[in-house]
């Protein structure tokens, strides 16, 4: 099993010195220059390169640079899908987005994990968990989304939280560790003016 499809899989794997691995990462971050070098409006090149970088885009996207990225090929998105500014997303296991996911400044989704025994994360070993996220999220600035996570549908995190566990459909959550706060509700609707 070569050390990308151990990865993929969940186990173990050496991410510093596979061939494989490296030549990944590096087409990525070339990509990744190459879109936040671009032209805010030089929106056709953009375009062009996002659907070279990702894996699976479905629909219309917007993607505010500076965007980061580790691989881009393991990353999904559903159609109106938008990030703000400086969000990072360590995509060494799959990362896939549902429709009308919006990101605000400075979130990072790391799929990548590194064990807790010194003698194995110092030989460059680490451990990658997919990430989930449902149709029709709102993700507030600064927020961090760890390994393994599923976040459902409907849901609101708030800003500044650190997602280490499942977040379930219709909720707002938040805080360090992310923790459900309540349901939301047809109240929610109603709560800011409509002209």
């Amino acid at each position: 099993m070569t050390e990308w499809e151990k990865a993929q899989k969940g186990y173990l794997y050496d991410a510093n010195y596979d061939p494989d691995i490296i030549d990944k990462r590096t087409r990525c971050a070339d990509l990744c220059y190459e879109y936040n070098m671009c032209k805010p409006s030089d929106m056709n090149k953009q375009q062009i390169i996002l659907h070279r970088l990702l894996g699976k885009i479905k629909g219309n996207i917007v993607v505010t640079s500076p965007f980061y990225c580790d691989y881009g090929i393991n990353i999904s998105v559903g159609e109106n899908f938008y990030t703000n500014h400086n969000v990072t997303i360590l995509d060494a296991a799959e990362v896939s987005f549902g429709d009308n996911v919006f990101i605000a400044p400075d979130c990072v989704f790391s799929t990548a994990g590194h064990p807790l025994d010194a003698a194995q994360r110092n030989q460059g070993l680490e451990i990658a968990l997919p990430i989930t996220v449902g149709n029709n999220v709102w993700i507030g600035t600064h927020v961090s989304v760890l390994p393994g996570v599923t976040i459902g549908n409907n849901v609101v995190i708030g800003a500044g939280s650190v997602v280490n566990r499942d977040i379930p459909d219709g909720v707002v959550a938040a805080g360090n560790p992310c923790r459900v706060i309540r349901k939301i509700t047809e109240a929610d609707r109603k709560k800011y003016p409509v002209y």
